[in-house]
């Protein structure tokens, strides 16, 4: 049976009210928080922005998303985990200034903004799954206990993932930051040294100093590398990147096992929401403002967070009339995590998709 995926289509040119218009129209026509019962705890699960990005998802519009559950009397909070990368995310005081800084408040919003301390272990769960590659997946335990979980995700590319959507919500984003160097401890990057210059961006950003600049050349220290990626982002001449010959290129099976994870007993319990607007090549990890890849397409809504995913690369690709997201990270196959999570049973690649005028 195919699952439902709900999209209303937005342009560009449409402003903040028409937009926030259409997000509630969206939800009355398709009901798809009908399922949060009364005085339910809902974990709002989406990401603040990096200092100096504009790609994640407006206020405004988390607004209409956490006044529908409190109006059916239940209770939202928006949140959002730590980095393992250097900036203002990786740790709960500054990461909630910086949600405070880009508009995220209890007025804007209607709900209380929350980033788990995972410092402290009553702020973290572990979780059996016995999968092929996690075991044992450490999680923020704000999302496990909640009664019911909510995704709301700025759809874009990924230099890691191909792109991310509401799987690398749950996955990633679900994870304390020992979950994700779990994820990405498979994943070192390698210079290409006939590419390098020495020029040191890479040894800048680099949150553990595993890069040093020798003989004019790159060097990265294996055993010190945690696989954030930073270095790729940052390097000018496409000198770093994952040697994905090497067979460490798990980190999308990786990731979708901690949503495997997160996802353990919130069958009808989880909606997602994803933002195909301003779909920029990069994550809103990093500290840029990335300009589009294409074009605005509009908000999708489903139970299933494998046919979103998949709904929303069909809906970018056919209006750019390419895969842009392998235009953008050719290395990258990003279809990977989708495969992978309906072979785990997290959902279908098969979809309805019910389009509201």
């Amino acid at each position: 049976m195919k699952s439902k995926v709900y999209f209303i289509p937005v342009k560009e040119s449409e402003n903040i009210d028409i937009v926030a218009g259409k997000l509630k129209y969206l939800l009355e026509q398709s009901k798809i928080l009908q399922f949060v019962p009364a005085k339910a705890k809902v974990a709002v699960k989406m990401h603040f922005g990096e200092e100096g990005n504009t790609g994640f998802v407006k206020p405004r519009y988390l607004g209409v998303i956490c006044r529908e559950i409190a109006r059916q009397g239940a209770t939202p909070f928006l949140a959002d985990t730590n980095t393992l990368y250097r900036g203002q995310r990786t740790n709960s005081r500054d990461h909630l200034k910086l949600a405070a800084k880009h508009g995220f408040s209890r007025e804007a919003t209607g709900a209380e903004i929350v980033v788990p301390d995972d410092s402290r272990k009553e702020n973290v769960i572990e979780i059996e799954i016995r999968r092929k590659f996690i075991k044992q997946a450490s999680l923020a335990r704000f999302f496990v206990e909640s009664d019911a979980l909510v995704a709301v995700t700025h759809f874009k590319g990924h230099i890691m993932t191909g792109f991310g959507g509401s799987l690398k919500n749950f996955g990633m984003g679900c994870a304390t930051r020992v979950g994700k160097l779990m994820q990405h401890s498979d994943v070192s990057p390698v210079v290409y040294s006939e590419k390098c210059v020495g020029c040191g961006a890479c040894e800048k950003v680099c949150p553990v100093k595993a890069i040093t600049i020798k003989n004019k050349k790159s060097v990265i220290e294996r055993e010190k590398c945690i696989g954030c990626a930073s270095c790729i982002a940052a390097c000018p001449y496409s000198a770093i990147d994952v040697d994905w010959d090497s067979g460490e290129s798990t980190i999308q099976e990786r990731m979708i096992e901690y949503a495997f994870a997160v996802l353990q007993g919130k069958k009808e319990k989880t909606a997602c929401f994803n933002f195909c607007l301003k779909i920029t090549k990069e994550c809103d990890c990093l500290a840029k403002d990335d300009p589009r890849v294409a074009p605005d397409v509009g908000i999708l809504a489903s139970l299933d967070p494998v046919s979103i995913d998949q709904a929303s690369f069909d809906l970018i690709n056919q209006a750019c009339c390419r895969d842009i997201f392998k235009e953008s990270h050719p290395r990258r196959e990003g279809t990977r995590q989708l495969e992978y999570a309906q072979e785990l049973g997290i959902g279908s690649r098969d979809y309805e998709l019910i389009t509201l005028a």
